[in-house]
Protein backbone atom coordinates (compact mmCIF):
# COMPACT_ATOMS: atom_id res chain seq x y z
CA UNK A 1 0.00 0.00 0.00
CA UNK A 2 0.77 3.33 -0.99
CA UNK A 3 2.31 5.52 1.75
CA UNK A 4 -0.18 8.15 3.13
CA UNK A 5 0.89 11.57 1.74
CA UNK A 6 1.55 14.24 4.19
CA UNK A 7 -0.08 16.83 5.53
CA UNK A 8 0.88 20.08 7.77
CA UNK A 9 -1.45 18.50 10.32
CA UNK A 10 -0.10 15.18 10.33
CA UNK A 11 3.78 15.96 10.69
CA UNK A 12 5.11 16.57 13.97
CA UNK A 13 5.00 19.60 14.78
CA UNK A 14 7.77 20.40 16.82
CA UNK A 15 11.57 20.72 15.40
CA UNK A 16 13.69 18.07 16.44
CA UNK A 17 16.26 19.41 19.05
CA UNK A 18 20.02 19.00 18.95
CA UNK A 19 22.19 18.44 22.27
CA UNK A 20 24.87 21.09 22.95
CA UNK A 21 27.58 21.35 25.23
CA UNK A 22 26.62 23.23 28.55
CA UNK A 23 27.83 26.72 28.76
CA UNK A 24 29.70 26.35 31.68
CA UNK A 25 31.58 23.68 30.54
CA UNK A 26 32.32 25.01 26.68
CA UNK A 27 32.91 28.43 27.30
CA UNK A 28 36.71 27.41 28.49
CA UNK A 29 37.59 24.72 26.14
CA UNK A 30 37.68 24.26 22.12
CA UNK A 31 35.02 21.44 21.82
CA UNK A 32 32.58 21.67 19.66
CA UNK A 33 28.96 23.07 20.68
CA UNK A 34 26.43 21.50 18.99
CA UNK A 35 26.78 18.12 19.27
CA UNK A 36 24.65 16.94 16.45
CA UNK A 37 21.92 14.58 16.10
CA UNK A 38 21.73 10.94 17.25
CA UNK A 39 19.79 8.25 14.58
CA UNK A 40 16.32 8.41 16.58
CA UNK A 41 16.54 12.32 16.07
CA UNK A 42 17.55 12.11 12.35
CA UNK A 43 14.90 9.73 11.41
CA UNK A 44 12.33 11.77 13.50
CA UNK A 45 13.32 15.33 11.99
CA UNK A 46 12.75 13.61 8.79
CA UNK A 47 9.18 13.21 9.34
CA UNK A 48 8.30 16.52 9.25
CA UNK A 49 9.38 17.16 5.68
CA UNK A 50 6.05 17.80 4.08
CA UNK A 51 8.31 16.56 0.10
CA UNK A 52 6.71 19.55 -1.88
CA UNK A 53 6.00 19.09 -5.38
CA UNK A 54 7.66 22.73 -6.24
CA UNK A 55 10.38 22.33 -4.17
CA UNK A 56 11.34 25.90 -2.91
CA UNK A 57 14.52 24.28 -0.42
CA UNK A 58 16.21 23.36 -4.00
CA UNK A 59 15.84 26.40 -5.05
CA UNK A 60 17.07 28.78 -1.89
CA UNK A 61 20.24 26.34 -1.63
CA UNK A 62 22.91 28.19 -3.98
CA UNK A 63 24.26 24.43 -5.29
CA UNK A 64 20.38 23.41 -5.89
CA UNK A 65 21.24 20.38 -3.58
CA UNK A 66 18.01 17.69 -4.10
CA UNK A 67 16.74 18.30 -0.26
CA UNK A 68 13.85 16.42 -0.28
CA UNK A 69 15.16 13.87 -2.56
CA UNK A 70 18.36 12.95 0.41
CA UNK A 71 15.55 13.43 3.49
CA UNK A 72 13.29 10.85 1.94
CA UNK A 73 16.47 8.62 1.65
CA UNK A 74 17.19 9.03 5.18
CA UNK A 75 14.03 8.34 6.66
CA UNK A 76 14.15 4.87 4.68
CA UNK A 77 17.45 4.90 6.31
CA UNK A 78 19.02 4.39 3.06
CA UNK A 79 22.29 6.57 4.37
CA UNK A 80 24.57 5.77 1.73
CA UNK A 81 21.73 6.80 -0.79
CA UNK A 82 21.40 10.39 1.12
CA UNK A 83 24.95 10.86 0.95
CA UNK A 84 24.46 9.56 -2.64
CA UNK A 85 22.48 12.38 -3.26
CA UNK A 86 23.47 15.17 -1.46
CA UNK A 87 27.26 14.90 -2.68
CA UNK A 88 25.41 15.25 -6.49
CA UNK A 89 26.17 18.54 -6.13
CA UNK A 90 28.14 19.06 -2.56
CA UNK A 91 30.93 17.60 -1.63
CA UNK A 92 31.26 19.29 2.06
CA UNK A 93 27.80 18.28 3.72
CA UNK A 94 29.85 17.77 7.14
CA UNK A 95 31.14 21.21 6.66
CA UNK A 96 28.05 23.29 5.32
CA UNK A 97 25.47 21.29 7.53
CA UNK A 98 27.48 23.19 10.36
CA UNK A 99 28.52 26.48 9.12
CA UNK A 100 25.43 27.50 6.01
CA UNK A 101 22.88 29.97 7.13
CA UNK A 102 20.18 27.67 6.28
CA UNK A 103 17.40 29.79 8.04
CA UNK A 104 17.98 32.72 5.23
CA UNK A 105 18.31 29.87 2.66
CA UNK A 106 16.53 26.33 2.18
CA UNK A 107 14.82 26.54 5.47
CA UNK A 108 14.42 30.23 5.44
CA UNK A 109 11.66 29.10 2.43
CA UNK A 110 10.71 25.70 3.53
CA UNK A 111 6.92 25.20 3.27
CA UNK A 112 6.36 23.75 6.74
CA UNK A 113 7.97 27.20 8.08
CA UNK A 114 4.91 28.58 7.37
CA UNK A 115 3.23 27.36 10.36
CA UNK A 116 5.32 25.54 12.56
CA UNK A 117 9.46 25.97 12.66
CA UNK A 118 10.60 25.07 9.41
CA UNK A 119 12.63 21.80 8.39
CA UNK A 120 16.21 21.30 10.15
CA UNK A 121 17.37 20.53 6.58
CA UNK A 122 21.27 22.05 8.30
CA UNK A 123 21.16 19.28 11.21
CA UNK A 124 20.39 16.47 8.62
CA UNK A 125 22.74 17.38 5.86
CA UNK A 126 25.56 16.93 8.90
CA UNK A 127 24.18 13.94 10.27
CA UNK A 128 24.38 12.61 6.65
CA UNK A 129 28.08 14.06 6.33
CA UNK A 130 29.07 13.15 9.90
CA UNK A 131 27.87 9.37 8.90
CA UNK A 132 29.87 9.56 5.76
CA UNK A 133 33.60 10.46 7.52
CA UNK A 134 32.63 7.79 10.18
CA UNK A 135 31.66 5.37 7.77
CA UNK A 136 35.11 6.50 5.69
CA UNK A 137 32.26 6.98 2.79
CA UNK A 138 33.49 8.90 -0.56
CA UNK A 139 32.13 9.64 -4.55
CA UNK A 140 35.21 8.94 -6.26
CA UNK A 141 33.57 8.18 -9.85
CA UNK A 142 35.57 6.78 -12.87
CA UNK A 143 37.67 9.81 -14.48
CA UNK A 144 39.02 9.49 -18.31
CA UNK A 145 42.07 12.30 -18.25
CA UNK A 146 41.50 14.90 -21.12
CA UNK A 147 45.11 16.17 -20.98
CA UNK A 148 44.36 19.23 -20.07
CA UNK A 149 45.22 21.18 -16.85
CA UNK A 150 43.79 23.30 -14.36
CA UNK A 151 44.76 26.24 -11.72
CA UNK A 152 42.99 27.17 -8.71
CA UNK A 153 44.40 29.66 -6.86
CA UNK A 154 43.09 29.63 -3.42
CA UNK A 155 41.43 26.26 -1.42
CA UNK A 156 38.80 28.18 0.55
CA UNK A 157 35.07 26.95 -0.28
CA UNK A 158 35.09 28.33 -3.47
CA UNK A 159 38.06 27.03 -4.97
CA UNK A 160 37.60 23.10 -3.73
CA UNK A 161 34.00 23.40 -5.37
CA UNK A 162 35.96 24.17 -8.45
CA UNK A 163 38.57 21.96 -8.22
CA UNK A 164 36.24 19.08 -7.61
CA UNK A 165 33.88 19.86 -11.00
CA UNK A 166 36.95 20.14 -13.24
CA UNK A 167 38.77 16.91 -11.67
CA UNK A 168 35.55 15.33 -12.37
CA UNK A 169 35.72 16.29 -16.08
CA UNK A 170 38.85 14.80 -16.50
CA UNK A 171 41.47 17.93 -15.92
CA UNK A 172 44.31 17.52 -13.95
CA UNK A 173 44.03 19.79 -11.45
CA UNK A 174 46.37 21.72 -9.11
CA UNK A 175 44.96 23.98 -6.04
CA UNK A 176 47.68 26.90 -5.10
CA UNK A 177 47.60 27.55 -1.06
CA UNK A 178 49.22 30.87 0.63
CA UNK A 179 48.93 29.40 4.01
CA UNK A 180 50.77 26.24 5.18
CA UNK A 181 47.55 24.04 5.21
CA UNK A 182 44.55 24.04 3.01
CA UNK A 183 40.88 24.96 3.37
CA UNK A 184 41.20 28.56 3.42
CA UNK A 185 38.68 30.43 5.48
CA UNK A 186 37.44 27.07 6.93
CA UNK A 187 40.23 26.34 8.55
CA UNK A 188 41.96 29.63 9.71
CA UNK A 189 38.63 31.76 10.09
CA UNK A 190 36.05 29.61 11.33
CA UNK A 191 36.78 28.00 14.95
CA UNK A 192 36.90 24.46 16.00
CA UNK A 193 34.15 25.04 18.56
CA UNK A 194 31.86 25.68 15.61
CA UNK A 195 33.62 23.76 12.24
CA UNK A 196 36.23 21.26 13.80
CA UNK A 197 39.52 20.88 11.58
CA UNK A 198 39.17 16.70 11.94
CA UNK A 199 35.91 17.62 9.73
CA UNK A 200 37.97 19.95 7.45
CA UNK A 201 40.19 17.38 6.99
CA UNK A 202 38.16 14.43 6.12
CA UNK A 203 36.64 16.36 3.18
CA UNK A 204 39.61 17.52 2.23
CA UNK A 205 40.95 14.18 1.81
CA UNK A 206 37.83 13.11 -0.22
CA UNK A 207 39.16 15.92 -2.79
CA UNK A 208 42.47 14.29 -2.95
CA UNK A 209 41.12 10.79 -4.09
CA UNK A 210 39.92 12.79 -7.09
CA UNK A 211 43.34 12.97 -8.05
CA UNK A 212 43.40 16.93 -6.82
CA UNK A 213 47.01 17.72 -5.98
CA UNK A 214 47.04 20.84 -3.13
CA UNK A 215 50.22 22.94 -2.93
CA UNK A 216 50.45 24.85 0.42
CA UNK A 217 52.90 27.76 1.19
CA UNK A 218 52.10 29.02 -2.16
CA UNK A 219 51.42 32.62 -2.76
CA UNK A 220 50.28 33.83 -6.50
CA UNK A 221 51.42 36.55 -7.59
CA UNK A 222 54.41 36.85 -5.35
CA UNK A 223 56.13 33.32 -6.25
CA UNK A 224 54.80 33.84 -10.01
CA UNK A 225 51.91 35.49 -11.56
CA UNK A 226 48.33 34.53 -13.01
CA UNK A 227 50.00 35.24 -16.58
CA UNK A 228 52.90 32.86 -15.64
CA UNK A 229 50.12 30.03 -14.85
CA UNK A 230 48.66 30.26 -18.11
CA UNK A 231 51.69 31.03 -19.58
CA UNK A 232 54.96 29.34 -19.15
CA UNK A 233 53.41 27.10 -16.74
CA UNK A 234 51.36 25.47 -19.29
CA UNK A 235 47.60 25.46 -17.47
CA UNK A 236 44.99 25.36 -19.75
CA UNK A 237 42.91 27.76 -17.20
CA UNK A 238 42.98 28.86 -13.81
CA UNK A 239 40.27 29.43 -11.41
CA UNK A 240 40.97 32.42 -8.54
CA UNK A 241 38.85 31.95 -5.18
CA UNK A 242 41.04 33.85 -3.07
CA UNK A 243 38.46 35.27 -0.90
CA UNK A 244 38.20 38.84 0.63
CA UNK A 245 40.79 38.01 3.63
CA UNK A 246 41.73 42.05 4.17
CA UNK A 247 40.59 43.42 6.89
CA UNK A 248 38.35 46.77 7.89
CA UNK A 249 39.34 49.37 10.31
CA UNK A 250 36.94 52.54 11.13
CA UNK A 251 39.76 54.81 10.61
CA UNK A 252 39.78 56.15 14.32
CA UNK A 253 42.79 57.47 16.42
CA UNK A 254 44.52 54.66 18.15
CA UNK A 255 44.32 52.16 15.53
CA UNK A 256 47.79 51.74 15.88
CA UNK A 257 48.42 51.11 19.11
CA UNK A 258 49.97 47.34 20.82
CA UNK A 259 46.82 45.25 21.42
CA UNK A 260 44.22 46.43 18.70
CA UNK A 261 44.30 43.52 15.76
CA UNK A 262 41.66 42.39 13.44
CA UNK A 263 39.27 39.83 13.66
CA UNK A 264 41.12 38.02 11.04
CA UNK A 265 44.34 38.22 12.64
CA UNK A 266 43.24 36.74 15.96
CA UNK A 267 41.38 33.63 14.32
CA UNK A 268 44.13 33.00 12.18
CA UNK A 269 46.85 32.87 15.01
CA UNK A 270 44.76 30.72 17.71
CA UNK A 271 43.28 28.15 14.41
CA UNK A 272 46.16 27.96 11.82
CA UNK A 273 48.90 28.78 13.92
CA UNK A 274 47.38 27.41 17.22
CA UNK A 275 47.54 29.95 19.94
CA UNK A 276 44.82 27.85 21.62
CA UNK A 277 47.45 25.42 22.37
CA UNK A 278 50.57 27.89 23.57
CA UNK A 279 53.15 26.89 24.62
CA UNK A 280 52.42 23.74 23.47
CA UNK A 281 52.98 26.12 19.88
CA UNK A 282 54.89 28.83 19.78
CA UNK A 283 52.46 31.11 19.21
CA UNK A 284 51.52 33.28 22.08
CA UNK A 285 48.25 35.57 21.89
CA UNK A 286 48.23 38.01 25.42
CA UNK A 287 44.93 39.66 25.08
CA UNK A 288 44.61 40.62 28.73
CA UNK A 289 41.61 40.42 30.99
CA UNK A 290 39.10 42.70 29.04
CA UNK A 291 38.32 42.53 25.50
CA UNK A 292 36.48 44.50 23.36
CA UNK A 293 34.99 43.59 19.77
CA UNK A 294 34.03 45.65 17.59
CA UNK A 295 31.03 44.41 15.55
CA UNK A 296 28.26 41.72 15.49
CA UNK A 297 28.47 39.41 12.52
CA UNK A 298 29.35 35.89 12.58
CA UNK A 299 33.14 36.62 12.63
CA UNK A 300 32.51 39.07 15.44
CA UNK A 301 30.69 36.38 17.62
CA UNK A 302 33.80 34.19 16.83
CA UNK A 303 36.34 36.62 18.03
CA UNK A 304 34.69 37.10 21.42
CA UNK A 305 33.95 33.55 22.21
CA UNK A 306 37.61 32.81 20.88
CA UNK A 307 38.49 35.07 23.53
CA UNK A 308 36.86 33.90 26.25
CA UNK A 309 38.88 30.63 25.73
CA UNK A 310 42.16 31.83 25.31
CA UNK A 311 41.52 33.49 28.94
CA UNK A 312 40.08 36.97 28.96
CA UNK A 313 37.95 37.49 32.03
CA UNK A 314 35.34 39.79 30.21
CA UNK A 315 34.40 40.28 26.83
CA UNK A 316 32.47 43.06 25.16
CA UNK A 317 30.65 43.05 21.92
CA UNK A 318 30.41 46.80 20.63
CA UNK A 319 27.98 47.58 17.82
CA UNK A 320 26.77 51.04 16.55
CA UNK A 321 23.01 49.40 15.98
CA UNK A 322 20.78 47.02 18.28
CA UNK A 323 20.26 43.55 18.32
CA UNK A 324 17.95 43.34 15.65
CA UNK A 325 20.10 44.63 13.08
CA UNK A 326 23.25 42.84 14.58
CA UNK A 327 24.01 40.03 10.72
CA UNK A 328 25.29 37.55 12.82
CA UNK A 329 22.98 34.00 13.15
CA UNK A 330 20.29 34.03 16.06
CA UNK A 331 22.33 30.65 17.14
CA UNK A 332 25.49 32.28 17.21
CA UNK A 333 23.87 35.22 19.75
CA UNK A 334 22.32 32.71 21.23
CA UNK A 335 25.51 31.01 22.32
CA UNK A 336 27.36 33.87 22.76
CA UNK A 337 24.84 34.76 25.29
CA UNK A 338 24.54 31.68 27.10
CA UNK A 339 28.76 31.88 27.26
CA UNK A 340 28.77 35.50 29.62
CA UNK A 341 29.14 37.99 26.12
CA UNK A 342 28.31 41.67 27.22
CA UNK A 343 26.62 43.31 24.68
CA UNK A 344 27.04 47.37 24.62
CA UNK A 345 24.42 48.13 21.66
CA UNK A 346 24.09 51.37 20.02
CA UNK A 347 28.04 52.29 20.93
CA UNK A 348 30.16 53.59 18.57
CA UNK A 349 33.83 53.66 19.12
CA UNK A 350 35.38 57.20 18.33
CA UNK A 351 38.65 56.57 19.86
CA UNK A 352 40.83 54.00 20.98
CA UNK A 353 42.94 55.14 24.20
CA UNK A 354 46.68 55.23 24.72
CA UNK A 355 47.89 53.62 28.43
CA UNK A 356 51.02 55.86 28.26
CA UNK A 357 53.14 52.74 27.02
CA UNK A 358 51.59 52.40 23.38
CA UNK A 359 49.14 49.97 24.90
CA UNK A 360 45.15 50.29 24.70
CA UNK A 361 43.64 51.00 28.40
CA UNK A 362 40.73 51.45 26.84
CA UNK A 363 38.11 53.06 24.58
CA UNK A 364 35.68 56.61 24.00
CA UNK A 365 32.29 55.55 22.99
CA UNK A 366 29.62 57.78 21.75
CA UNK A 367 25.71 56.56 22.54
CA UNK A 368 24.16 55.76 19.32
CA UNK A 369 19.89 55.82 18.40
CA UNK A 370 18.60 54.34 15.36
CA UNK A 371 17.03 57.03 12.38
CA UNK A 372 15.64 56.38 8.80
CA UNK A 373 16.92 52.64 6.95
CA UNK A 374 20.17 53.33 4.99
CA UNK A 375 21.03 51.55 1.72
CA UNK A 376 21.11 48.04 3.72
CA UNK A 377 17.75 48.05 5.00
CA UNK A 378 18.92 48.51 8.30
CA UNK A 379 17.84 52.00 10.03
CA UNK A 380 20.84 54.23 10.35
CA UNK A 381 22.83 54.55 13.48
CA UNK A 382 22.89 58.58 14.45
CA UNK A 383 25.11 59.87 17.34
CA UNK A 384 23.36 60.83 20.80
CA UNK A 385 24.92 64.85 21.27
CA UNK A 386 26.66 64.69 24.47
CA UNK A 387 26.46 60.83 25.11
CA UNK A 388 30.55 60.01 25.10
CA UNK A 389 32.07 57.71 27.66
CA UNK A 390 35.23 55.74 28.34
CA UNK A 391 35.06 51.80 27.81
CA UNK A 392 38.28 50.23 29.83
CA UNK A 393 39.80 47.34 27.87
CA UNK A 394 42.73 46.24 27.20
CA UNK A 395 42.35 44.82 23.51
CA UNK A 396 40.15 45.98 20.95
CA UNK A 397 39.27 43.44 17.83
CA UNK A 398 37.92 44.55 14.49
CA UNK A 399 35.32 42.73 13.40
CA UNK A 400 33.51 45.29 10.84
CA UNK A 401 34.27 43.26 7.29
CA UNK A 402 36.73 42.61 5.02
CA UNK A 403 38.35 43.89 1.71
CA UNK A 404 39.67 41.82 -1.52
CA UNK A 405 43.24 41.29 -0.86
CA UNK A 406 45.21 42.99 -3.26
CA UNK A 407 48.89 41.00 -4.50
CA UNK A 408 46.52 39.91 -7.77
CA UNK A 409 45.06 43.50 -8.94
CA UNK A 410 48.85 44.51 -7.72
CA UNK A 411 50.98 41.68 -9.81
CA UNK A 412 48.74 41.24 -12.51
CA UNK A 413 46.84 43.53 -15.24
CA UNK A 414 43.38 42.01 -14.47
CA UNK A 415 40.56 44.02 -14.53
CA UNK A 416 38.93 45.11 -11.04
CA UNK A 417 35.85 46.68 -10.40
CA UNK A 418 35.33 49.74 -8.43
CA UNK A 419 35.89 48.22 -4.77
CA UNK A 420 38.86 46.64 -5.67
CA UNK A 421 37.38 43.17 -6.22
CA UNK A 422 37.77 41.35 -9.80
CA UNK A 423 35.56 42.15 -12.21
CA UNK A 424 34.07 39.20 -14.11
CA UNK A 425 31.34 38.62 -16.55
CA UNK A 426 28.19 36.44 -16.15
CA UNK A 427 29.67 33.68 -16.63
CA UNK A 428 32.59 34.45 -14.11
CA UNK A 429 35.23 35.27 -17.03
CA UNK A 430 37.84 37.91 -16.00
CA UNK A 431 39.45 40.41 -18.27
CA UNK A 432 42.34 38.27 -18.89
CA UNK A 433 41.79 34.67 -21.42
CA UNK A 434 41.25 31.46 -19.96
CA UNK A 435 41.23 32.79 -16.30
CA UNK A 436 37.62 32.69 -14.14
CA UNK A 437 36.72 33.84 -10.38
CA UNK A 438 34.74 33.67 -7.99
CA UNK A 439 33.37 33.73 -4.31
CA UNK A 440 33.98 36.66 -2.08
CA UNK A 441 36.82 37.94 -4.38
CA UNK A 442 34.37 38.97 -6.68
CA UNK A 443 31.02 39.63 -4.58
CA UNK A 444 32.77 40.67 -1.00
CA UNK A 445 32.31 38.53 1.53
CA UNK A 446 28.74 35.66 1.88
CA UNK A 447 28.29 32.48 3.06
CA UNK A 448 30.57 29.65 2.11
CA UNK A 449 27.76 27.76 0.30
CA UNK A 450 27.05 30.93 -1.96
CA UNK A 451 31.13 30.68 -2.86
CA UNK A 452 30.36 26.73 -3.29
CA UNK A 453 27.91 27.75 -6.08
CA UNK A 454 30.02 30.46 -7.54
CA UNK A 455 32.79 27.66 -7.92
CA UNK A 456 30.53 25.51 -9.38
CA UNK A 457 29.27 28.07 -12.01
CA UNK A 458 33.16 29.16 -13.03
CA UNK A 459 33.52 25.16 -13.45
CA UNK A 460 30.45 25.05 -16.01
CA UNK A 461 32.11 28.07 -18.01
CA UNK A 462 35.53 26.86 -17.86
CA UNK A 463 34.28 23.86 -19.21
CA UNK A 464 32.81 25.59 -22.08
CA UNK A 465 36.08 27.39 -23.04
CA UNK A 466 38.06 24.59 -22.54
CA UNK A 467 35.70 22.29 -25.13
CA UNK A 468 34.83 19.76 -22.46
CA UNK A 469 30.89 18.51 -22.29
CA UNK A 470 29.27 19.40 -19.40
CA UNK A 471 27.90 16.01 -18.29
CA UNK A 472 25.85 17.45 -15.84
CA UNK A 473 23.99 19.65 -18.29
CA UNK A 474 20.92 18.49 -19.55
CA UNK A 475 21.34 18.47 -23.73
CA UNK A 476 18.62 18.93 -25.78
CA UNK A 477 17.95 16.47 -29.28
CA UNK A 478 19.34 17.14 -32.78
CA UNK A 479 18.61 20.80 -33.98
CA UNK A 480 16.50 21.18 -36.59
CA UNK A 481 19.54 21.39 -38.75
CA UNK A 482 19.64 18.24 -37.98
CA UNK A 483 23.25 15.95 -36.87
CA UNK A 484 26.04 15.26 -38.66
CA UNK A 485 28.21 11.51 -38.07
CA UNK A 486 25.68 11.03 -35.67
CA UNK A 487 26.54 14.42 -33.18
CA UNK A 488 23.78 16.87 -33.11
CA UNK A 489 24.83 20.51 -34.59
CA UNK A 490 24.41 22.28 -31.00
CA UNK A 491 27.02 19.65 -29.53
CA UNK A 492 29.95 20.11 -32.44
CA UNK A 493 32.87 21.16 -31.01
CA UNK A 494 36.48 22.10 -31.91
CA UNK A 495 39.97 20.25 -31.12
CA UNK A 496 42.41 22.33 -29.27
CA UNK A 497 46.00 22.57 -30.25
CA UNK A 498 49.13 23.83 -28.61
CA UNK A 499 51.73 25.00 -31.02
CA UNK A 500 55.07 24.29 -30.03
Amino acid sequence: MAPKKRTIRTIPPERTAMAELPAAERARTFGEVACGYALEDALRETERCLFCPDEPCVRGCPVGIDIPGFIKRLGERDFRGAYDTITDTNLLPAICGRVCPQETQCEGVCTVGDTYAPVAIGRLERFVGDMAIGEGWANVPYVEPNGLKVAVVGSGPAGMACAADMAKAGCAVTVFEAFQQPGGVLRYGIPDFRLPNTVVDAEIEKLTRLGIVFRANTLVGRLFTIEQLVGEMGYDAVFIGTGAGTPTFMGIPGESLNGVLSANELLTRCNLMHARDFPAYDTPLDLGRRVAVIGAGNTAMDAMRVSLRLGAEEVLCVYRRGREEAPARAEELHHADEEGIRFHWLTNPVEILDDGSRGVRGMRCQRMELGEPDASGRRRPVAVAGSEFELPCDTVVFAIGTNANPILGQTTPIALDARGYIATDATLRTSLDGVFAGGDIVTGAATVIEAMGAGRRAAAAMKRYLGLRDTDAVYQDAAPDGELFGIAAAERNYARVRVA
